[in-house]
């Protein structure tokens, strides 16, 4: 919306992630409750947006906030959404477009989040943890409203009426992102209270949103050091930022009916000797500095943040920290997997089988062994859409 800046009326802005109000008065006249007088304006953080609208009307503010566009789409998926379905979707509409639901993995999270879109019809910016989602949905955007679906991460950055973008993309240029959506979807909506990645909330402006999760934060977890001022509840912080869960679902309440019955089978191994011996080296190290520095005593739950702060300057945490990584590294490459891996595949000779891995670095070393397809960030579009296409 293109409005004169001479002019005497007093309107509202987007600057940088936050809303600016022009020509209000000065610090003497009070307007909304969210704003704060700062630098000579009254400004807010953009997510404040969706308290404005009924304000700004009433007052006579011109809102030169939002720089998107409606939409005109038709969903075709080709599927009948189950009762639940409906029933999370009624729920998100009901509280306004606002607020998250939980679904377990398997039960059409994706699916619902396409009917939303397409009841909003508005732009869309989608969020997602990693690349190789963005490529998932990008498929699924494009597959379900047969139009150009935007794409913006480190290799790309492209914008259209729907985008899927990454958290870290999303928080790096929030400034710019911020009023462009009207709809903003987070998937895996956990993620989003985590250091920094909470701004991207801050900083957009869209007056409706959705997140989506399997693993809802409980309200007693923590961030420490959110940037934020004080240390932070993330479930608390996900009602402010993105509303409260609308609608939840537990696996058991589908399993057998909507999801397939499953059982979960865990298989110990011992490190063979080498590794044995690197692990309690590598141990001694991390826990002798972390008894040393008195971490728990002094940081409580806290002392791992500070583990990590303290080793851009401290060398004994620096080692510290490598030996934490090697830690990982060994039990999560063990040789004893690759055995038991072997185990599995031939009682299961001929099924189909999927193997997650931690690192990428095994996921190709058991791709070499027993000569199966890998996918990873690395992976190509198209050699990842042949790859699932031919495993379905």
């Amino acid at each position: 919306m293109g409005i004169d800046m001479k002019q005497k009326r007093p309107w509202l802005r987007f600057l940088g992630g936050t809303l600016v109000l022009e020509n209000w008065g000065g610090e003497e006249r009070v307007p909304h409750e969210v704003f704060e007088w700062q630098n000579g304006k009254w400004r807010c953080t953009a997510h404040q947006y969706r308290l404005l609208g009924g304000w700004l009307k009433e007052v006579g503010v011109n809102d030169g906030v939002g720089g998107w566009r409606n939409l005109d789409l038709v969903c075709d998926d080709g599927r009948t959404p189950h009762d639940y379905q409906r029933e999370g979707l009624a729920a998100w509409h009901e509280n306004g477009r606002w607020g998250s639901i939980v679904l377990p993995t398997g039960a059409g999270k994706t699916f619902v989040a396409l009917r939303a879109i397409e009841k909003v019809g508005a732009s869309t910016l989608v969020v997602v943890p990693t690349i190789d989602l963005l490529h998932q949905w990008y498929a699924r955007l494009t597959n379900a409203f047969g139009t150009e679906i935007g794409v913006w991460y480190g290799g790309e950055k492209e914008l259209r009426g729907i985008t899927v973008t990454t958290y870290p993309s999303a928080w790096a240029h929030g400034e710019m992102l911020g009023n462009q959506f009207k709809f903003l979807l987070c998937d895996e909506i956990h993620h989003l209270p985590a250091p920094n990645w909470h701004e991207i909330g801050l900083m957009c402006a869209a007056p409706m949103r959705l997140g989506l999760t399997a693993t809802y934060p409980e309200t007693a977890e923590v961030i420490w050091g959110a940037g934020m001022g004080v240390d932070r509840d993330r479930a608390k912080l996900l009602d402010e930022l993105i509303g409260p869960v609308v609608y939840e679902k537990k696996i058991d309440e589908l399993t057998g009916k909507q999801l397939a019955d499953y059982r979960t089978e865990r298989m110990r191994i011992d490190l063979n000797s080498e590794e044995r011996d690197e692990y309690d080296t590598a141990y001694g190290v991390y826990t002798g500095y972390m008894h040393e520095a008195k971490l728990r005593q002094r940081y409580g739950g806290g002392w791992w943040q500070e583990m990590t702060r303290r080793s851009a300057y401290d060398q004994g945490a620096r080692r510290a920290k490598v030996a934490e990584r090697r830690l990982k590294e060994i039990v999560h490459q063990a040789a004893g997997k690759v055995g038991v891996v072997a185990e599995l595949l031939a009682a299961h000779w001929g099924e189909r089988v999927l193997i997650f891995t931690a690192h990428n670095r095994f996921a190709y070393l058991l791709g070499r062994r027993y000569l199966l397809p890998v996918i990873t960030h690395q992976t190509k579009a198209a050699e990842r859409k042949e790859i699932l296409e031919k495993f379905r």
